[in-house]
């Protein structure tokens, strides 16, 4: 018997990673990590997928729970893309945003 693999599946360890759209209005987004940044027309998240950059207008953060890694985020959507190559060291994460 031949076994097919899922090149989709996740690891049992990693949590799973999904973001739902809803009319450009609100974006719910699973498997963050951490919120890196975040403005009213950009926010960077670091995600089990890898950086997450999420641009829009009046973009403000709905929901934000740290102990299930979801985020949702409400405004208008422009565009979202993932950043393979994103250096963390010159960001300063939430916290750092929030007391800069």
């Amino acid at each position: 018997m031949l076994h097919e693999s899922n090149q989709y599946s996740t690891s049992s360890t990693q949590p799973e990673h999904e973001i739902k759209v809803r009319n450009r209005r609100v974006i719910e987004i699973s498997g963050v990590k951490e919120v890196d940044s975040f403005d009213n027309e950009e926010f960077l998240l670091e995600t089990v997928q890898g950086y997450l950059m999420i641009r829009g207008e009046n973009l403000q953060i709905k929901t934000l729970d740290v102990t299930q890694g979801r985020v949702e985020i409400k405004g208008k959507l422009n565009d979202f893309s993932y950043l393979d190559n994103h250096q963390n060291s010159s960001s300063k994460g939430f916290l750092g945003k929030l007391f800069k």
